[in-house]
């Protein structure tokens, strides 16, 4: 279990606070390459772009599923500290999987984005063609690793490491590690029968924000998560989704889902009159991709929190599992500024539920 701030050396602190900051920064940099940038190829293309549904992104939600090849999948482990040893027979990477000019695919290599004179340097965070080189590395299979660089004491930096890295866990296996840590499994997952096992599983799913049906990048992104959490340290996986056309973020904070959405020209009248909202300065041109008669295309985030059944108990008993009762609940929804823009503010926009005034 991670520590929190108030058991940290000051040492540990600003690691922290210097990895949550350049988790920000990751943030706008994997939303602008996951969901805008396909966007606008996807439009530039003639195509019509699928939107995320409303259904779909609420708790137990069912996607649709429709892979477009326009939308790149991506995992990616951002960890405050090194990968713990005992997580390594899971979490699987190797000295050939290193980002390495040696290790590298020739069309990583012969990539624009990639400079391999400089690749010693580029791969640290803190490099100003570090994005180009996750973004050229993001297309070939499996998890990018990003964690503290270990070849120097005297620096505090974080590095791409590692390319290709495999998560190689059952989810049984998850499934009875968060069972336990919930109190709805004492000892192993099968305890109670396979339909109580099959009913943790699906749950397990659904502690993460996805349908048990899902597979693929989702399914390792949870798994990935449930044993990053077992560590002393904090972690954040990413996971871009090309049937979901969502980018989802799981972290010590809860679970963030970005996507794009329609949002009605009468609403885009309204926060861009200046009357209501003040505070927003520019809405179209800071806020909006797309505008035509019908309206516009925007960013909505999502966030999700657990609640008292998916978090564990009070009193540390044994509890039965219920299987239809939700593990998660909107607790934001709001409308972000394009990546570009540096002082915009999120902009409350309730539209999951088919509020009748969104803006409340």
């Amino acid at each position: 279990m991670w520590k929190p701030d108030f058991e940290l050396s000051r040492k540990e602190k600003l690691q922290r606070n210097l990895y949550k900051t350049l988790r920000n920064e990751l943030d706008y940099s994997l939303l602008q390459y996951g969901i805008l940038d396909p966007y606008a190829n996807i439009k530039k293309s003639g195509q019509e772009y699928r939107f995320v549904e409303k259904r779909e992104l609420k708790p137990k939600g069912k996607v649709t599923e429709a892979e477009n090849e326009q939308i790149e999948g991506f995992i990616i482990l951002f960890c405050e500290k090194p990968v713990e040893p005992h997580l390594k027979k899971y979490i699987r990477y190797f000295d050939n999987n290193k980002v390495t000019k040696e290790n590298l695919p020739d069309i990583v290599l012969g990539s624009s984005r990639v400079a391999p004179e400089l690749l010693k340097t580029q791969k640290n965070f803190e490099h100003k063609r570090f994005l180009d080189l996750i973004k050229a590395l993001l297309p070939v299979d499996y998890a990018l690793l990003i964690q503290p660089d270990q070849s120097t004491k005297s620096k505090l930096r974080f590095s791409l490491s590692h390319f290709h890295v495999r998560i190689d866990w059952l989810i049984d296996f998850a499934a009875e590690a968060l069972g336990k840590e919930l109190r709805y499994v004492s000892k192993d997952l099968y305890e109670k029968g396979e339909e109580y096992a099959e009913e943790m599983v699906e749950k397990l799913f659904e502690y993460y924000s996805f349908h048990h049906t899902v597979s693929g990048r989702r399914t390792a992104a949870l798994v990935a998560y449930q044993l990053l959490s077992s560590a002393s340290h904090i972690s954040t996986v990413y996971v871009n989704s090309s049937e979901s056309r969502t980018l989802t973020k799981i972290s010590e904070e809860g679970i963030t889902k970005y996507c794009l959405v329609k949002i009605p020209k009468e609403h885009v009248k309204e926060m861009d009159n200046g009357e209501r909202f003040q505070h927003i300065k520019n809405f179209r041109r800071n806020y909006l991709l797309n505008e035509s008669k019908d309206g516009g295309v925007g960013i909505l985030r999502i966030v999700y929190t657990h609640n008292e059944h998916s978090t564990p108990p009070g009193d540390g008993k044994l509890r039965e599992l219920q299987p239809d009762v939700n593990w998660l609940k909107v607790v934001s929804q709001s409308l972000i500024p394009k990546p570009t823009v540096f002082e915009g503010t999120p902009l409350l926009y309730n539209i999951i539920y088919d509020q009748q005034d969104p803006f409340t």
